[in-house]
């Protein structure tokens, strides 16, 4: 027990003053005569005995009286801790990811948890609140209580580790103080789990809200599988997380109009195919029908009229096996000799082959310089009488040196399938292939650059310097096979592609997504990323012939959008959320024991509560006071 005010108990010690009375009587008695003393030896007796009894219980009794009214007055009071004098802070930190939108005993996790704080939070406490996108701080509920009620869930979640970061520094440097962290989520299992470390100035209390079912369907992928002359195929894949489904409806919309409809069976995965017909628009999205998660249930997809890509060959030997992977369809395929080469053609170009030039000309070389530095890609087919220090003019902005020419034969072995140009290119690693060879080539000295294809005693074949790709030999047939290997048309393709990353038919919100968009803009122009109500002017980079189009966070909502040119529609572009909310199994809590654990946010602050109450004694004093005179008052009168 404590007092507010200790220093009157020094009031107690006038309880001394009645005791004093009472030991030492002041009163003087009066003998008087009397004539048969002996007649009343024995009532005598009698009446002195009840008469110290009744004086010491008065006596008590209004020791005990005042010292209630002086205890009463100090106002004692009690507490778990000493928090009469101590400030308490609350922050809490609410989860509002997708995965919160399944549903408890009570409703949606997300919207229960809402209004189960605002009915246990006081309005006039101080409180700070932090979202994943959100942070309300040192506000009190009744002020962002609309907010809360129209907090929505986002793609972008923090990690447990960022949450509790973001959390704990929103607390004061005051050491004194009570400190209470309120970490509400379903704890979902993550790459990272929720593993908090132990704190001495913070309470922890993890409130984990649990869905009722784990059912759970969603569409995790959406893929272009195969293309023909007149069809293109999507397939779709499907995941389950509950119970199997016997028929399970798969729709396909063009914009709003259903275009095909299936249904599929399903217990963990599968599935589905679409044909749609080729070079058609689609701004399109697959839905199902599931009463679990809402977020997954729609996968939107876009497919747009294709760019051509801009190649340009400048060859002294034959350009036949470029001609034949540069089809008309998807790429603008020029060739030309270095004497007719028109200089200006080169800005208006993606991709540019040097092919086995004996020469590069300074001119040349400074052009090609510009070029890539406005985002244009290179190939260097090096000669086998090549002019070396020309090509190390040009080579030197790149950090590449040629050195002298190697007249002897070597196969390449070694394919680097971590690299962009073969990422997608092999199902497996393939070890026993038909090693191409070459019977001359030159060595390199760099150390920046990443190897592609390497010869097998692992000197560099195919070498990649930002947007330079160089062959270390001649690919004639005098030279080489790699012509006729299977390797030479995933290579020369991809790096084509790359030279204009066109966008794919949808993106991963919350992930880095950059595409080319083949526009030319007038000054001070910028593409808007526009749906509906939504306009978005995402992070782009302007190249003579292209814009490199990155985003990130942006946008926040999945759909379709309108990549726009001021009024002029450019292209589709879609985007999706992330499927890793779909993951209905949740972190198991109850091996951490530094933290308070539950699974019900009423219960947490009504505990933070009665740990910090003040629980106030005075007026119990009071009313024993009051008891003791009355106690004392029946002594007066009927005590005999």
């Amino acid at each position: 027990m404590q007092f507010k005010h200790p220093e009157l108990l020094y009031a107690l010690f006038l309880l001394i003053i009645p005791i004093i009375i009472h030991l030492f009587q002041l009163r003087r008695f009066k003998k008087v005569a009397f004539t048969n003393v002996a007649f009343l030896k024995n009532v005598k007796q009698q009446t002195r005995k009840s008469s110290q009894i009744k004086k010491w219980l008065t006596l008590i009794t209004r020791l005990l009286l005042f010292a209630c009214i002086i205890l009463a007055f100090a106002q004692p009071y009690t507490s778990n801790k000493n928090s009469f004098n101590t400030t308490n802070e609350t922050v809490i930190y609410l989860d509002n990811s997708f995965s919160m939108q399944a549903k408890g005993k009570q409703g949606e996790l997300l919207k229960r948890a809402v209004q189960d704080i605002i009915d246990n939070t006081p309005d006039n406490e101080n409180i700070t609140l932090i979202t994943n996108n959100e942070t309300f701080r040192n506000t009190q509920i009744k002020t962002i209580k609309n907010d809360l009620l129209q907090l929505n869930y986002t793609p972008n979640q923090l990690t447990y580790e960022a949450a509790l970061i973001k959390s704990k520094n929103a607390f004061s440097k005051n050491s004194n103080s009570l400190k209470h962290l309120i970490f509400i989520s379903d704890f979902q299992e993550k790459d990272k789990t929720f593993i908090p470390a132990k704190d001495s100035l913070i309470n922890i209390h993890a409130v984990q809200l649990k869905p009722e079912t784990i059912n759970n369907v969603s569409i995790d992928s959406l893929y272009i599988s195969k293309t023909t002359a007149t069809n293109t195929t999507l397939t779709v894949t499907l995941k389950n997380s509950g119970s199997e489904i016997e028929n399970l409806p798969v729709s396909l919309y063009n914009d709003t109009m259903l275009i095909a409809k299936t249904s599929v069976s399903i217990k963990n995965e599968a599935t589905t195919t679409f044909e749609i017909p080729n070079n058609t628009t689609i701004k399109g999205h697959i839905t199902i029908d599931d009463t679990a998660l809402q977020f997954d249930n729609s996968c939107y997809f876009s497919i747009n009229k294709p760019s051509k890509i801009q190649v340009l060959a400048i060859s002294d030997v034959t350009d036949s096996f470029l001609s034949r992977i540069y089809s008309d369809d998807e790429f603008n395929y020029t060739n030309t000799s270095l004497g007719s080469l028109n200089y200006s053609n080169i800005t208006k170009q993606n991709l540019i082959i040097l092919n086995e030039l004996r020469t590069i000309p300074e001119a040349l070389s400074r052009a090609l310089n510009e070029f890539q530095n406005n985002g244009g890609f290179v190939v260097v087919i090096n000669s086998q009488n090549a002019e070396i220090p020309s090509y190390n003019t040009f080579l030197a902005t790149n950090n590449i040196k040629l050195n002298a020419l190697g007249n002897f034969e070597k196969r390449v072995t070694t394919i680097n399938y971590a690299h962009p140009l073969f990422g997608n290119v092999f199902d497996n690693k393939v070890d026993n292939f038909q090693y191409p060879k070459v019977s001359s080539f030159y060595t390199v000295a760099s150390g920046s650059t990443t190897s592609a294809l390497s010869f097998e005693d692992g000197q560099p074949f195919l070498v990649q310097q930002n947007n330079l790709f160089l062959f270390t030999a001649a690919l004639n047939t005098e030279n080489s096979n790699f012509s006729s290997s299977p390797l030479i048309v995933p290579t020369f393709y991809n790096i084509g592609k790359q030279s204009l990353k066109t966008p794919n038919i949808y993106y991963t919100i919350g992930k880095e997504n950059t595409y080319d968009v083949a526009v030319n803009l007038s000054q001070d122009a910028v593409l808007k990323l526009e749906q509906e109500s939504i306009s978005i002017i995402p992070q782009q980079q302007y190249y003579n012939n292209k814009v490199a189009v990155t985003t990130f966070e942006t946008p926040d909502i999945s759909g379709v959008y309108n990549l726009m040119n001021n009024k002029e529609l450019v292209k589709y572009v879609s985007y999706n959320y992330d499927r890793n909310e779909s993951n209905m199994t949740y972190q198991n809590l109850s091996a951490l024991e530094q933290i308070n654990i539950s699974h019900d946010l009423t219960k947490v602050f009504n505990t933070i509560k009665s740990n910090s109450k003040v629980n106030e004694l005075w007026k119990w004093f009071v009313i024993f006071a009051l008891a003791f005179l009355i106690f004392e008052m029946l002594i007066l009168k009927y005590f005999k």
